[in-house]
């Protein structure tokens, strides 16, 4: 299990345009769709030990955030031919089991991913409602293998910040997880 960590974009840099399929609806999901919101852009994947140990908290602070606005959605960019875990078809049985309420889309190009400077999984990226990066950063403390719980307080603070129109929070700890598995011949300089 590598630990990796997030790459901390620099805050108030744009968000990088995506439209990417939402394998369980079979809809195109874009940037666009949440012109003049707040989003929080989640990498994540299905089988990665750190993902795993928040899934419920995190599908649970969704849940929670969208009806107070800010809008959600998860991207996953692993390389599934090497990690069949991480099909379309398994994201679907994913949205299903844990119940997602936001989009978990596929970026099979890693495109989206790369545009991000998306590093590792979890990878969380936080924009205003002018989609300029507010926060970037870990979930909580926990990890795998410790005894340290599962919270979310990181993310909490962060959108409840974000939410109440305050300045961007100046502790941002970066988030931490398995590297995202990069096709051959397609790791970014930053990882």
């Amino acid at each position: 299990m590598a630990r990796t960590p997030s790459t901390m974009l620099e805050l108030g840099t744009s968000a990088p345009d995506f439209s990417l399929i939402n394998p369980a609806t079979n809809e195109q999901v874009s940037l666009s769709d949440f012109a003049g919101k707040p989003l929080l852009v989640a990498f994540i994947c299905n089988h990665c030990p750190y993902v795993i140990l928040l899934k419920e908290a995190f599908t649970k602070f969704a849940k929670d955030y969208q009806a107070k606005g800010l809008n959600v959605v998860a991207i996953n960019a692993n390389d599934v031919a090497n990690y069949p875990d991480d099909s379309p078809e398994k994201m679907v049985e994913d949205v299903k089991e844990f119940g997602y309420t936001f989009p978990y889309l596929f970026d099979e190009t890693q495109e989206v991913a790369h545009q991000y400077q998306a590093a590792c999984t979890p990878d969380f990226f936080m924009f205003d409602a002018d989609h300029k990066l507010y926060y970037r950063g870990q979930f909580d403390d926990s990890r795998p293998n410790t005894d340290i719980p599962v919270t979310g307080a990181d993310m909490i603070s962060a959108a409840d910040a974000l939410l109440a129109g305050k300045p961007t929070p100046e502790q941002q700890k970066a988030s931490l997880g398995c590297n995202i598995k990069w096709k051959e011949g397609n790791a970014p300089e930053y990882a």
